[in-house]
């Protein structure tokens, strides 16, 4: 079983399903002496790969520069899931920004939908996409919230949401921990390694220059431009990308606004798959730390993967692979001969506000970053965002202006994180515990 922090040696990732199954990963030299370019994009995340592809396409010379392998850190290891909406309820964003604002954001995270499947679809690669559709559960019985939902988002947001009643979740899963859910045919799932081996070599192609193990250690201002260092090298540039993750960067501003939340992933394998699960795109439940699965591979293949357990600990839990096996024979208790193979955990970035942080420091200084929790719409979304601005002026990032760059608390912020994720498993216990009771009652 790999673990946190041991490294596949085919491909120089952190041990997980996506490193093992991963297809003509590209590679790259350490960057050695200097460098220019029209723009340095600092990460080989989803966002900067995207914001180096769109800028190098668009003629623009442009150095990205990874600290260890493109796609290494949360964007090739997270759960793979494409849908429209950010980690923040785009309901609470309408009630705080109005609803013209919160519309103008969710066709862009629409947008960042479509980017991720026309990338895919025109690059003959399919074969990433593991399947579509996105069936959203809840555990307690409260469904006239759920049908409500689904009526404002169709008709305020032009969302496809379809409620499914108790007694329709039978054609989509076997379990009675569910009571309705909201299924939307349009997300879709991916293998987000394969992807962002994808979107470099793509970016490759257009002109990009990449370097992996190249770890940014300086970001200075020079002679009116940027003067990005590293360890054996450096670029200067009139712009620069700062696309970095929760593992940190070199702008201490945008390392102290993020705060590092971990999430755990296995895959595991089971004869009786079919007797679970009848559906083939993502599937989650609506708690909130809840779980997050689905069926990955093809044929001897086909493996679950399962992810849950959100956390403010960066350390690799022990027994991780049996403690996930039991959160998801609790919900699928016929899966008795599962067997964990591959475990894992992916530090993602969060902001205080629950959303990502996009936009302008100054001085040709721009951020991407901080999309945790928001799916990999939004990192497409971010990374062109912040390339048409470059490169056109556009200024829709300014849709992101009320998310600006805040300190996270440290380690205080983290401590907190912490104790609000357990209240509100705790919350959620309860209303599951509620529902246990009604329904027993009704029996």
């Amino acid at each position: 079983m790999n673990s946190d922090g041991k490294i596949d040696a085919a491909h120089g990732h952190v041990g997980s399903y996506y490193a093992a199954t991963a297809h003509d990963l590209p590679s790259f030299a350490m960057l050695e002496g200097r460098r220019e370019a029209d723009v340095c994009v600092i990460g080989g995340g989803l966002a900067g790969l995207t914001a180096a592809l769109e800028l190098a396409r668009a003629g623009r010379e442009v150095v990205l520069l990874e600290a260890n392998r493109v796609g290494w850190a949360a964007s090739g290891r997270n759960g793979g899931f494409v849908s429209a909406g950010f980690s923040e309820s785009i309901l609470n964003l309408e009630e705080r920004l109005g609803i013209d604002h919160a519309r103008a954001l969710y066709k862009l995270s629409v947008e960042g939908v479509d980017h991720v499947r026309n990338r895919i679809t025109d690059s003959g690669r399919g074969d990433i996409i593991g399947g579509h559709g996105w069936l959203k559960m809840i555990r307690h019985g409260d469904t006239t919230a759920l049908m409500r939902m689904a009526e404002r988002m169709q008709r305020d947001y032009g969302a496809t949401y379809c409620f499914v009643p108790h007694d329709e979740l039978a054609q989509y899963v076997t379990s009675g921990r569910y009571r309705a859910g909201l299924l939307d045919e349009v997300p879709f799932h991916i293998h987000p390694l394969d992807y962002a081996g994808l979107v470099s070599r793509l970016a490759a192609e257009a002109g990009a220059v990449q370097f992996e193990t190249s770890q940014v250690i300086a970001v200075r201002r020079e002679a009116g431009a940027w003067l990005v260092e590293t360890v054996r090298g450096a670029v200067e540039a009139r712009d620069v990308v700062l696309a970095t993750s929760a593992y940190g960067g070199p702008w201490r501003r945008i390392n102290g606004a993020i705060l590092p939340v971990s999430t755990y992933v296995v895959t595991a394998r089971s004869r009786k798959l079919d007797e679970a699960i009848h559906f083939s795109g993502g599937l989650a439940d609506t708690r909130r730390a809840g779980d997050y699965y689905r069926i990955v591979g093809k044929g001897d293949g086909r493996r679950l993967l399962w992810g849950g357990r959100i956390t403010t600990r960066r350390s690799f839990p022990p027994h991780l692979g049996d403690k996930l096996a039991r959160d998801i024979r609790s919900v699928y208790p016929q899966l008795d001969d599962l067997a964990v193979e591959h475990a894992w955990a992916g530090l993602m970035g969060y902001a205080t506000h629950k959303m990502p942080l996009i936009g302008h420091l100054g001085q040709g200084l721009w951020v991407a970053t901080a999309f945790g929790g928001h799916g990999i719409n939004t990192t497409a979304m971010g990374g062109r965002l912040i390339a048409e601005a470059i490169v056109h002026n556009d200024d829709r990032w300014r849709l992101f202006e009320p998310f600006s760059v805040k300190w996270g608390g440290g380690i205080i912020g983290r401590l907190a994180t912490q104790i609000e994720y357990w209240r509100l498993q705790f919350l959620d216990r309860f209303e599951e515990a509620l529902a246990g009771r009604a329904s027993a009652l009704e029996r």
